[in-house]
């Protein structure tokens, strides 16, 4: 259960970076709406890394919520943020994705 608790923990990371890049592009109202969103989404992330670290090995559980969270914001911004594509960036991001997969295989 931690570790589905884990992978949200994970998915919020990647939702409260999102609200910070639609922050840095808008102005006025929206600005403080997406940055409200950043503020929740940050502190339920943060909340849930803490339940899942708590019978989660704390190395493990914070490597993974990063991998998940560096992961899903680099094709955040592929795909949303127009950020460029090249075979490296697509690359170093399999292999992380290959390294959080290897982190929750050596887990106990």
């Amino acid at each position: 259960m931690n570790w589905i608790i884990l992978i949200i923990a994970g998915l919020f990371e990647v939702a409260f970076a999102s609200c910070l890049g639609k922050v840095k592009e808008t102005t006025g109202t929206p600005m403080y709406l997406w940055f409200t969103g950043f503020l929740i989404t940050m502190t339920i992330s943060m909340v849930l890394l803490i339940k899942a670290s708590q019978t989660l090995p704390i190395g493990t559980a914070y490597a993974v919520w990063t991998g998940i969270g560096a992961v899903g914001t680099a094709l955040m911004g592929i795909f949303f943020f127009k950020d460029p594509v090249s075979f490296w960036r697509v690359f170093f991001i399999v292999t992380l994705i290959g390294s959080v997969v290897g982190l929750k295989a050596v887990s106990h």
